[in-house]
């Protein structure tokens, strides 16, 4: 069990499996993982699926976490980019070297919050993304799935909902969690053996 807390933030139109697939995987591998609402208890996904949320963006202080993950779908992400507290919270992890995970779209955030410049990242492959993100190191490798979880010190991005579980697991390995004997549970390591 670690000690380590991750907050989900979600937005109306996020993408509910890179969203709420990351909660399952560190959760059970022993990691606190909040979904948290920038908007109200229940959260739209983009494909019409309704959560209800641990708690809401306000009710939070920054110092009870130890990573912030932002995840792709839209409009979930423009969402999170245009709330200026997500960008708050962005920006201060960043400059106490706490995690920042983002996926998809999700990366969006980080370039709102001024951080990205010279960072190695990715996101999903498409023109618009590789252009918002010229003034980066900008991972473009759909070969291997393990390559497209991309870590540049305290920031992880990845591409799309297909990278959720190696992006899921990466997050919970810096966290202090049980990856291992997850992985095996869900199968994880016999599907990487069959691909």
């Amino acid at each position: 069990m670690s000690d380590k807390r991750a907050a989900v933030l979600l937005a109306d139109g996020f993408e509910e499996g890179e969203s709420l697939f990351v909660v399952d995987i560190l959760r059970r591998c022993g990691v606190c993982a909040d979904t948290v609402s920038v908007e109200g208890e229940m959260v739209r996904g983009s494909h019409d699926i309704y959560v209800k949320v641990d708690c809401l963006i306000g009710e939070n202080k920054f110092d009870d976490y130890d990573m912030v993950v932002i995840p792709g779908g839209m409009p979930g992400a423009e969402n999170l980019r245009n709330n200026p507290l997500v960008v708050k919270w962005v920006k201060k992890f960043d400059s106490e070297g706490k995690y920042i995970a983002a996926i998809c779209a999700g990366p969006m955030v980080l370039k709102e919050a001024g951080i990205t410049a010279g960072r190695t990242l990715t996101s999903y492959p498409a023109d618009k993304y590789r252009e918002l993100f010229k003034d980066s190191n900008y991972v473009d490798d759909n070969k291997e799935m393990e390559k497209m979880v991309v870590v540049d010190d305290n920031i992880i991005t990845s591409r799309g909902p297909a990278t959720t579980l190696p992006f899921a697991f990466k997050l919970a390995e810096v966290l202090g969690g049980d990856v291992e004997k997850v992985k095996e549970g869900i199968l994880y390591n016999a599907m990487q053996k069959a691909i």
